[in-house]
């Protein structure tokens, strides 16, 4: 195995492990054991420590996470009908994994707002990543760049509040009800929109 192979476990595991546990209960030792690496190659990639690893975590697979949600937006031709299903994909996962796996960077961004800035940072970047990214998305039916936006943090926020609640009872029904009224307040705005 080469060098590559043992960072990537690294990153495997450490994203794995801060999205269901989050930062602070997430250690080191128990990311080098996940990635069935010696203790010291964390530092040999990632200087930073912790931090640094749970920062690329963030950076990377939040993006990652966003082009996944964009592409199942894009895989059903309808913007209405792309909601409920990426909404219900989200809802199907979640139960697939038993409830643990759910946005990788929700768990770490409610933890550390407030205790590292660093990381606060990290989260926020990629939180507007997705709220640029949706808001293109929107704007392909939604001229209005201010309505378009408004659809770009409606979905982010029910998307991360949905997961919570998901999570917390053990039920994917959140999920699929914020698709739902996703889907209505898409419709509303495209209604909207045509009538001026």
């Amino acid at each position: 195995m080469g060098r590559s192979d043992t960072r990537a476990r690294i990153q495997a595991a450490a994203t794995v492990l801060f999205r269901r546990h989050g930062y602070s209960a997430t250690g080191l030792k128990r990311i080098a054991a996940e990635a069935d690496a010696p203790f010291g190659s964390i530092y040999h990639f990632f200087p930073g420590g912790k931090r640094q690893l749970a920062e690329d975590m963030i950076r990377t697979s939040g993006t990652e996470y966003g082009r996944l949600v964009l592409a199942l937006l894009d895989s059903v031709p309808d913007p209405v009908e792309s909601l409920v299903h990426a909404f219900e994909a989200a809802a199907d996962d979640l139960a697939a994994a038993d409830y643990a796996d759910a946005c990788p960077i929700g768990t770490v961004a409610l933890e550390v707002a407030s205790s590292d800035e660093v990381l606060r940072a990290a989260t926020a970047e990629v939180f507007e990543e997705w709220v640029a990214a949706a808001t293109r998305w929107f704007g392909h039916w939604v001229a209005e760049p201010t309505a378009a936006r408004s659809l770009a943090y409606s979905m982010v926020m029910m998307l991360e509040g949905a997961f919570m609640l998901s999570r917390a009872a053990r039920d994917p029904e959140p999920l699929r009800v914020a698709g739902r009224s996703m889907a209505e307040l898409l419709r509303a705005a495209i209604t909207q929109a045509s009538a001026h």
